[in-house]
């Protein structure tokens, strides 16, 4: 099953109330009369999605101001990395760490092949975790094929795998794959590496 986590904007009723000029009360008797849609969070705090936000503003005829608008486009071109480990625990847990440890990046996750070779597709993902081992799969081939293919634009690769292996690491990289990891993951030095590489395509 394929699972996309996606990082979000929340406002608080004191945010929504400085961006649109007005008392914090005036937000919050907005959110009370249901012109302004609003979650309450456990401590019976209100908070305000961006796009609900957005769609109040444009409903009232408001302008959006160009701060929340730029907010808005950011998380709109967030970066996406994609996990490709059928091991679904690992997944799961490299999923977790990058929501909590890395901004800006919607996290994709793929369990097999095949459903990789359709979210490579559909998502161009910027960075790729690749699993080399899939079963079924020949992970250096599909390392290759991501690298060759012209329309996903040559994504950060980092091959991981289960095998210390001199060999294995100097092919996977021979490949195309821009760094490997063997299991059990440093997933510090696996972020970092990850972040070096991404800002490396951008200098």
């Amino acid at each position: 099953m394929t699972k996309r986590v996606k990082k979000v904007r929340i406002f608080s009723a004191l945010e929504v109330a400085n961006i649109c000029g007005v008392v914090n009360q005036t937000a919050i008797n907005w959110i009370k009369n249901n012109h302004l849609k609003a979650f309450t969070t456990p401590g019976g705090q209100y908070r305000i999605y961006s796009e609900d936000l957005i769609e109040f503003l444009n409903s009232r005829g408001m302008r959006v101001p160009i701060e929340l608008s730029e907010v808005v486009e950011s998380l709109n071109n967030n970066k996406k990395v994609m996990i490709i480990d059928d091991d679904q625990d690992l997944n799961e847990m490299m999923k977790l760490i990058f929501v909590r440890k890395l901004e800006n990046f919607d996290i994709i996750q793929a369990f097999d092949g095949f459903e990789a070779g359709k979210l490579l597709v559909s998502e161009k993902p910027d960075v790729i975790i690749l699993d080399i081992d899939l079963p079924g799969v020949n992970g250096h081939l599909l390392c290759a094929k991501i690298k060759e293919d012209k329309d996903l634009n040559n994504p950060v690769v980092i091959s991981i795998s289960g095998l210390d292996d001199t060999f294995e690491e100097e092919k996977i990289l021979s490949e195309g794959a821009d760094a490997f990891f063997t299991k059990p993951l440093d997933f510090d030095k696996l972020i970092s590496a990850m972040k070096d590489l991404m800002n490396a395509r951008v200098l």
